[in-house]
């Protein structure tokens, strides 16, 4: 059996969510008893200075005896994100107005040293 034949009767059940730069693929495959388990893959994109592209890739295999934990602690995981930061995406790729709070930080003092400085009477140093 070559390789291709090895890989179509691995593969039982396939999704994939295509987000951004970034795929993951999720599939069902067989163990060589004929168990089942799931891999689920990271593929991302990276684009070379030179115009040519290449994908790195992560792969987690999960198998029954895991499912529960793994999806009680990702729904766990999952929910506090979202009661704690909302559903909306704050980052400086989604937002082009995102400012990092030490650029802020930096934005305000440089701000407040202009107002500071603005209210200074001039001084003629000749008179000394």
């Amino acid at each position: 059996m070559n390789d291709n034949e090895m890989m179509e009767k691995e593969e039982i059940f396939s999704k994939v969510l295509r987000a951004g730069r970034r795929t993951y693929f999720f599939d069902v495959r067989a163990t060589k008893a004929g168990d089942y388990y799931l891999t689920i893959t990271e593929s991302k994109k990276f684009t070379n200075d030179d115009g040519s592209f290449h994908y790195k890739k992560h792969k987690i295999y999960l198998y029954k005896e895991d499912f529960v934990g793994f999806t009680e602690i990702l729904n766990e995981m999952t929910n506090y994100i979202v009661d704690e930061k909302g559903e909306e995406v704050i980052s400086e790729r989604h937002q082009k107005d995102y400012q990092k709070s030490y650029e802020k930080d930096t934005a305000n003092n440089q701000e407040e040293v202009s107002a500071s400085t603005e209210s200074f009477t001039d001084v003629s140093f000749d008179d000394i």
